[in-house]
């Protein structure tokens, strides 16, 4: 289930509202205009884009609005209902035989979890299983990866286009030396130029790229416990092995709920004997 992730937009708030707040201490309302320049917008935004679009195709481009889409939405496991479907798939293939599972997936939202059910069903050999479904986290990591890529580049790009900014708001500065007029303006290209490339890298680009790789390792993280679940049903393991096996998966506090319920449970058989 996909969710807003409430982080994403929190912290590019926060961020800008510390910003704001060191120039309002310092200069007032009036210190903002010191801080707008538009030259010095059109070096950086106008260099980046340039950029951006020389280093990537149209194609690849046009992913870009759904990759920063994804970094505003939080998609949520329930790795508890994970293991608990998988010791049900475990019991009835135990009970019904493998086959009984085609009609049982049915149910299952998670193509993943279909496809490799479907495959122990056909009779795949566990070995064969493995690489199939390891393929394609390797394919869907691939992906995530060249989407990330631009957010990525477009992180080293910006300060870089800062950089570029300065250096010609000081060409321009030492080149006028005899107008001091100029001086003013020469030296907010160079010195806005740094700060908004340097902004834009470590506010937007480098924190959502970083989000992104972190939910594209969570996401390989549930499809190995699936596959490790497929194969538990698949070679007939017990149903309360498999669901050892895949709680170590769980975070601890989860384990510890579980633990407590099936002591609280031994503890009323018990009493009642």
């Amino acid at each position: 289930m996909k969710k807003l992730d409430v982080f994403t937009p929190v912290g590019l708030v926060i961020g800008l509202a510390f910003i704001a707040f060191a120039i309002i201490t310092n200069g007032g309302v009036t210190g903002f205009q010191s801080f707008i320049d538009i030259p010095a917008v059109i070096v950086v935004f106008g260099g980046l884009i340039s950029a951006i679009l020389v280093s990537f195709s149209l194609k690849e481009l046009k992913r870009m609005i759904p990759v920063i889409k994804k970094s505003f939405q939080k998609e949520e496991f329930d790795l508890k209902g994970l293991v608990h479907t998988f010791v049900t798939l475990s019991e009835r293939a135990r009970r019904e035989g493998l086959l009984a599972l085609e009609a049982e997936v049915e149910d299952v939202d998670d193509p993943f979890i279909k496809k490799g059910v479907l495959l122990a069903v056909d009779g795949i050999e566990p070995d064969v299983i493995v690489d199939i479904m390891n393929a394609e986290i390797l394919a869907l990591e691939d992906r995530h990866r060249q989407g990330r890529s631009i957010l990525e580049k477009a992180g080293e790009y910006a300060p870089a286009w800062g950089m570029i900014g300065t250096l010609i708001g000081l060409v321009l500065m030492l080149k006028s030396l005899n107008d001091p007029t100029t001086l003013g303006p020469n030296m907010a290209i160079a010195l806005l130029t740094t700060l908004y490339g340097t902004l834009l890298a470590n506010l937007v680009f480098i924190p959502m790229a970083s989000k992104l790789q972190a939910k594209t390792e969570k996401e390989i993280f549930v499809k190995q416990i699936i596959i490790e679940g497929v194969i538990g049903v698949q070679s007939g393991q017990n149903p309360k092995i498999l669901e050892e096996k895949l709680s170590v998966f769980l975070p601890k506090s989860q384990r510890r709920d579980e633990e407590s319920n099936e002591m609280d449970g031994q503890e009323a058989i018990m009493n009642e004997a």
